[in-house]
């Protein structure tokens, strides 16, 4: 089931998400998270937009189908909100999805729904850039490891990278792509999250 091609993404999701916990000696960009605390309309219209683009296209039949029986990726679905993590974990959390969504909307697509993708896209591969300066500079401790749920989500998406299909984690990352954008501003807002 896993492709090659998803071997590369697996290595940068986990590579950032659990180095992201750990203290590095190489400086690191001033953390710019506030900017997501309150997320403009029209980037939450544009990402709804392209989500309903997308199971449109998937309804005609022009996107690769995810109705597999075998397609059961529950990723998202997590009896915990990003509020109940630490706030360095949070970051962590918003980091791990972050990569995931920039991965999955980057991928190949039908016209109406690259068109649809570019502005939500644009959004989250900027505050993935942004998310990257943060991690350590919320870390109250220098030891820190993520919580025991966020260690068992990052397992769990180490595994769903490596058994689930690319049109499988690209439909649930879509499906869920809402979420992400609480979990950053949440993990912007930080202690008033």
């Amino acid at each position: 089931m896993l492709r090659l091609s998803l071997t590369p993404l697996l290595v940068l999701v986990l590579g950032v998400s659990l180095g992201a916990a750990f203290p590095h000696d190489t400086p690191r960009k001033s953390c710019r998270l506030s900017k997501y605390q309150n997320i403009v309309p029209d980037e939450q219209k544009a990402v709804d937009k392209m989500r309903k683009e997308f199971f449109f296209s998937l309804s005609l039949g022009l996107c690769l189908q995810v109705n597999n029986p075998k397609c059961n990726t529950r990723l998202f679905q997590r009896k915990w909100n990003a509020v109940d993590l630490p706030m360095s974990d949070r970051v962590v959390l918003v980091a791990a999805e972050l990569n995931l969504t920039t991965a999955m909307l980057e991928l190949p697509a039908v016209p109406s729904f690259a068109e649809a993708c570019r502005r939500p896209l644009d959004f989250f591969t900027q505050a993935r850039q942004d998310v990257q300066g943060c991690p350590l500079s919320l870390q109250v401790d220098p030891s820190h490891q993520p919580s025991g749920k966020l260690r068992r989500w990052l397992h769990k998406l180490q595994v769903a990278m490596e058994t689930e299909t690319t049109e499988c984690l690209r439909a649930s990352t879509i499906h869920h792509v809402l979420q992400v954008l609480d979990n950053l501003r949440c993990a912007a807002l930080q202690d008033k999250c």
